[in-house]
């Protein structure tokens, strides 16, 4: 199965995307009704994936069917939108959602916050932010990245972008903290952004907090031609071009 999202490990999604091929055979094992008249073949993948899980399952398939042509989980993506939860000294830490969340022992500066994170979308290098991959690329396009408060006091940063590499949403949130605590003034973190090296300015959060929400795809008609854009190699000389 190809995913929209290859999250860290102890990421949690509640909008992941994926698809999978599958040969004749296999469809017609799902075209085969069991007690379900209204629910076979690729439309009935869902339950049977969910079913698998058991009466309690990590995982939940809310929908199938057949993608339309040209279509790929990971590649046509326009973008993913991640959440990342923090109860601060002002949140209520609540026990039932400790497992994605993070409690933080002090007190966080909201505003602060969310000026580091206004100064770092746009399209750049962000290699300072991500785990380095060998032949991978770390230019992306941060399209919006925002804090606020939920009625429990908890701070939610909404995070998204064309895509992420490996880390970077956690270490971006970890540089947010930073600036929360007064130890990063806004334009620092864009600064450190532009340095290119990884830094021990800020410290990478941990993944439980972090949720992937959304996944944005173009029309039927674009998606090809997405998927192309998407895996010709990104490089300094797109950045050129943007300046």
């Amino acid at each position: 199965m190809t995913v929209a999202g290859r999250t860290d490990v102890g990421v949690h999604a509640t909008g992941q995307v994926g698809h999978v091929d599958l040969g004749a055979g296999e469809l017609a094992v799902l075209a085969r009704v069991r007690g379900h008249a209204t629910s076979s073949g690729p439309d009935s993948l869902a339950r049977r994936l969910t079913g698998m899980g058991g009466p309690v399952s990590d995982l939940v398939v809310r929908r199938s069917g057949v993608a339309p042509a040209g279509f790929d989980a990971r590649f046509a993506a326009l973008w993913r939108r991640y959440e990342y939860r923090i109860a601060d000294a002002a949140g209520e830490r609540d026990p039932r959602r400790r497992d994605h969340t993070l409690w933080h022992p002090g007190p966080l500066d909201e505003a602060a916050m969310l000026d580091a994170a206004e100064s770092l979308l746009g399209l750049h290098d962000f290699a300072a932010f991500c785990r380095p991959r060998e032949g991978a690329t770390t230019i992306r396009t941060l399209q919006a990245f925002s804090w606020q408060r939920d009625d429990s006091g908890v701070l939610v940063a909404e995070v998204r972008a064309d895509a992420f590499c490996h880390s970077m949403v956690r270490a971006l949130v970890g540089a947010c903290i930073a600036a929360g605590e007064g130890r990063l003034a806004g334009g620092e973190t864009a600064a450190l952004r532009d340095a290119g090296l990884r830094t021990s300015a800020f410290t990478v959060v941990p993944a439980r907090g972090l949720t992937l929400v959304e996944v944005g795809y173009p029309s039927d008609d674009e998606l090809a031609s997405r998927v192309e854009r998407t895996r010709a190699r990104r490089d300094a000389g797109e950045l050129q071009a943007a300046d």
